[in-house]
């Protein structure tokens, strides 16, 4: 039985569509479908989960800023 392998991954972080990585010739390219992960947009991975994983870091610190930000009130 044969693999075949997606060219394209939908990157989810807690329900939400952060963005889609597509295959190319280097790796996996970042597209972002949420404000919160532009600064993710055409970055390039060696794998769809490195992807994901920078996308978990970015969403993670963006929780971590608000929850900071409202205790400083």
């Amino acid at each position: 039985m044969s693999r075949i392998q997606s060219n394209a991954y939908i990157i989810e972080i807690h329900d939400r569509a952060a963005g889609i990585v597509t295959r190319d010739t280097r790796g996996f390219r970042f597209f972002s479908s949420e404000r919160l992960f532009d600064s993710l947009e055409g970055r390039q991975f060696r794998s769809a989960r490195e992807a994901e994983r920078a996308a978990r870091a970015v969403f993670f610190e963006q929780s971590r800023r608000a929850n900071s930000q409202l205790f400083a009130s």
